[in-house]
């Protein structure tokens, strides 16, 4: 397997792996390889440095001087938007359905199964929650026949 580093022609980096050089050239040449920014199929390899082992030294890392820190590159590259259209759609409505939930429904924090029986139950009004319920706490409700479902993350909570 090779990993080439590509562009398309609007300007977007992006990695693939390939089993061959042969392979690269011959998906490219039928327009298989296409960004995953803007779905372009115009897409070249970018220079890269191949990576060669050393043979003149010891392959063990070794120790770091105590009292060294590592610096970042005061200079870090830009990141490269890698999330393409239909990505970005789903995300989109799961941020969507997540507001709407918050915007509509109680939050009833860690009480959530609790507050699910007794409006399945008839013993509290009838109305849209949410909160935190463990694993085990959503099995047992389910097994009773109350709907309940997990709220999705907001997308932007994972990065």
């Amino acid at each position: 397997m090779i990993r080439f580093t590509l562009v398309c022609d609007s300007g977007h980096g992006f990695e693939s792996w390939f089993p061959s050089g042969s392979a690269y050239d011959e998906q490219a040449a039928r327009g298989l390889v296409t960004c995953p920014v803007c779905d372009s199929a115009k897409v070249t390899k970018a220079p890269m440095a191949p990576a060669v082992a050393r043979t003149d030294r010891d392959r063990r890392p070794a120790a770091e001087p105590a009292g060294l820190l590592a610096v970042a590159s005061p200079q870090p590259a830009a990141p490269v938007p890698m999330i393409a259209e239909p990505e970005r759609r789903l995300r989109a409505l799961l941020k969507a359905v997540r507001e709407h939930v918050v915007a509509t429904a109680e939050h009833v924090g860690d009480r959530f199964a609790e507050e699910a029986r007794a409006i399945h139950y008839g013993d509290a009004e009838g109305r849209p929650i949410y909160g935190e319920a463990s694993p085990h706490e959503a099995r047992e409700l389910a097994e009773e026949g109350i709907g309940v479902m997990p709220l999705p993350p907001s997308p932007d909570d994972r990065n």
